[in-house]
């Protein structure tokens, strides 16, 4: 290990202390900024919202999950961003497994897309030290960084790097994985997102609201819990969903009866 990487570790290691020494002198709780999401039960549990300045985890499974989570974390940067920039970075892999992110997805979700700033990074080495800058400009309402599959490089120092620049300037950080495990590090809560089954939409209307199965999974200042979460794309905010079916339910075309008829009198001849 070099010199330099020592000097690092050290002045990392004195700035943790400092900061765990301030927070046994006012009790270990943080008076934090919380952002209420607008579904009630969630709201409670974080005891007010969702903290800001801090940095939280969303976790998805690899595949058509992964989606759900996007749009999820897309909806938690919105409520803590409200008007400000969001800046997104990506690892460079990602787009190949699950293509780029779409403005006009993100505008269907009733977000900006001119607000958005997104940023392909070559690896994880390079999105943590975007990210870790990007922490630091208090100019951004939020910040997303978005790594696929086991990462070494996110180990504790790491997370508790971003951490400390997340409350040292007040930027909210959140960090998407896909297909990946959790593992120990600093942040506020951690989610496990999944799609949920929308139940029928109403006859009108071609798209239902995105229903998520989420997962509160850590929680440093408060308990855990288990929720369908709604973004109602609208209003911006998240609220209580019901799921009326567990699989999609579609509709028998008007003809299938008689065929069905026709094939079992044959069977039955």
């Amino acid at each position: 290990m070099t010199s330099a990487r020592m000097r690092t570790l050290a002045s990392l290691r004195g700035d943790i202390a400092r900061l765990e020494a301030h927070l046994k002198a006012n009790g270990d709780v943080l008076d934090l900024r919380r952002v209420a999401l607008g579904h009630a039960e969630a709201d409670a549990v974080l005891q007010g919202g969702l903290a800001a300045g801090v940095m939280h985890e969303v976790f998805a499974e690899a595949g058509r999950q992964t989606s759900a989570a996007t749009g999820f974390v897309a909806g938690l940067a919105a409520r803590v961003a409200a008007r400000r920039p969001l800046l997104w970075v990506r690892q460079d892999f990602i787009e190949r497994e699950t293509g780029a992110l779409s403005p006009g997805g993100l505008a269907e979700l009733g977000l900006d897309p001119r607000r958005l700033v997104t940023v392909r990074a070559a690896d994880v080495e390079s999105a943590l030290r975007t990210v870790a800058d990007a922490l630091a400009c208090d100019a951004l309402g939020a910040v997303v960084l978005e790594v696929w599959g086991a990462a070494r490089q996110l180990d504790l120092v790491a997370s508790r790097k971003l951490t400390l620049a997340a409350q040292a300037s007040g930027v909210t950080g959140v960090l998407l994985r896909s297909a990946a495990q959790p593992e120990p590090s600093t942040a506020e809560t951690r989610w496990i997102v999944r799609a949920a089954h929308s139940p029928p939409a109403a006859p009108w209307s071609a798209w239902g609201a995105p229903l998520f199965d989420a997962q509160l999974v850590r929680n440093r200042h408060g308990s855990l819990g288990h929720w369908i979460m709604e973004w109602n794309c609208d209003e911006g905010i998240f609220r209580a969903g019901t799921t009326a079916h567990s699989q999609p339910v579609a509709a028998t075309p008007a003809h299938r009866s008689d065929q069905a008829s026709v094939i079992r009198q044959r069977r039955a001849g």
